[in-house]
């Protein structure tokens, strides 16, 4: 809920990438429906430090 959150404060798209599925980053039951035990690579062309720093919580080196 902290990411869609964040998510949803930026004015540009923010998408995450499961294999071959791709989810608004924006929509909680979008993320909801993937398998959250999964990593994900997240993808956005913009800034927002809040967004950047939720990233930086959950991110796996």
């Amino acid at each position: 809920m902290e990411f869609v959150n964040a998510a949803e404060q930026c004015d540009f798209d923010i998408d995450l990438y499961y294999n071959r599925i791709v989810v608004d980053a924006k929509s909680f039951l979008g993320i909801m429906s993937l398998d959250i035990s999964q990593n994900f690579n997240v993808a956005y062309h913009g800034y927002n430090n809040n967004l950047e720093n939720t990233i930086k919580k959950y991110a796996v080196v």
